[in-house]
């Protein structure tokens, strides 16, 4: 085998877990047009080809307005169960081990679908078709930032009667001009009754957004955050509390961020002794899964075995794993790597991040 092929299966073969992913973005246009018509749902596009031609986005809101468009094509919780299992599929076709799943309850409820309807078809995929593909996983619910303050709280009541099905709670959608610190009362709240907390900060939003979410929000993880480097301050107390961030490169670039890969500046964060992590965000709008991320970092950057290894490693450490799981995970890339010419057993970022 050729050094390409040699790196391309390693990429695919080791272990990975996935921290960043909205289940909504996952849908691919060949279920968006077939939800559509049993759903009676009309459409702007006749084909998979026109969906697929709309993925042409300048920025974060494009892309939202057509996200959007292709939620609502999800009505009834078998719509929510189909497109979780779709996903699981091709996570497990990569090797991905463990995933914690993004969805907005928000999107589907201001339609008119219960909230009921939204986490029982996610979380039954999840049981179910996870266990049967041998894939852990847990459900983060975000709030939408560009709606009100008092709208989320009512969501997060609504969720306590499902906080079995859900693990934690996330901030996403339209970032700049919508500050982490507006939900801090809603954040506070659901640390109260035991929710992790996570946020998007800091992709199109600057570096005071990344420190909002950490001193307001006190989350346990950081969504995207490639901006901090902007931050010398932020660079330091990130790396010295070994902060997660999910980075999501394919995303960064289709949505402008960066103008091409090879810009991307998550080595930069990787020598900066950040704790990164790969993910794909929303895959069928950006043109592939984890496996893509790590292979175009890979062609764009030389992302190398022993960076791979790492990443893979912070993944399951920045999980919302137990402990005695996280190490059966961890074990599991130490067979990996013990099994290929190559690396050792690296080191990966440590659980303290998760308490800090």
């Amino acid at each position: 085998m050729e050094l390409v092929e040699i790196m391309e299966a390693f990429i695919h073969g080791i272990p990975k877990a996935e921290l960043h992913i909205h289940i909504e973005g996952a849908l691919e246009p060949e279920l968006m047009l077939e939800l559509a018509a049993k759903n009676g749902v009309a459409l702007p596009f006749a084909s998979v080809a026109e969906v697929r031609q709309a993925y042409d986005f300048k920025d974060l809101q494009s892309f939202l307005d057509i996200y959007y468009q292709g939620a609502r094509v999800l009505v009834v919780e078998d719509d929510f169960f189909r497109l979780t299992r779709q996903y699981l599929q091709k996570a497990a076709e990569q090797n991905v081990r463990h995933t914690e799943i993004f969805f907005d309850p928000q999107t589907h409820t201001a339609r008119g679908i219960k909230f009921e309807t939204v986490v029982s078809g996610i979380h039954r995929a999840l049981a179910d078709v996870g266990r049967q593909l041998g894939l852990s996983g847990r459900l983060i619910m975000c709030f939408l930032r560009d709606l009100s303050v008092a709208e989320a709280m009512a969501t997060l009541e609504e969720a306590r009667d499902f906080q079995a099905m859900i693990a934690g709670v996330g901030l996403d959608s339209s970032e700049v001009g919508f500050p982490p610190e507006n939900f801090g009362p809603v954040f506070d709240r659901a640390r109260q009754w035991g929710f992790k907390t996570v946020a998007h900060a800091g992709e199109e939003g600057p570096p005071t957004y990344i420190w909002q979410a950490l001193e307001r929000l006190k989350v346990d993880r950081i969504d995207h955050g490639i901006r901090c480097l902007e931050d010398a301050a932020l660079v330091a107390y990130l790396a010295d509390k070994q902060i997660p961030i999910t980075v999501c490169p394919l995303s960064n670039v289709r949505l402008k961020v960066f103008d091409s890969m090879k810009q991307h500046n998550l080595m930069q964060m990787l020598a900066s002794k950040l704790c990164v992590t790969v993910n794909s965000d929303d895959p069928a709008y950006f043109g592939g899964y984890i496996e893509e991320n790590f292979l175009e970092l890979h062609r764009a950057q030389g992302l190398g075995a022993e960076d791979v290894v790492m990443l893979a490693r912070n993944a399951f450490n920045a999980s919302f794993l137990d402990p005695v799981a996280k190490q059966q995970y961890l074990s599991e890339i130490d067979d990996f790597v013990s099994a290929r010419p190559g690396p050792g057993s690296l080191p990966g970022c440590g659980t303290q991040a998760l308490s800090a």
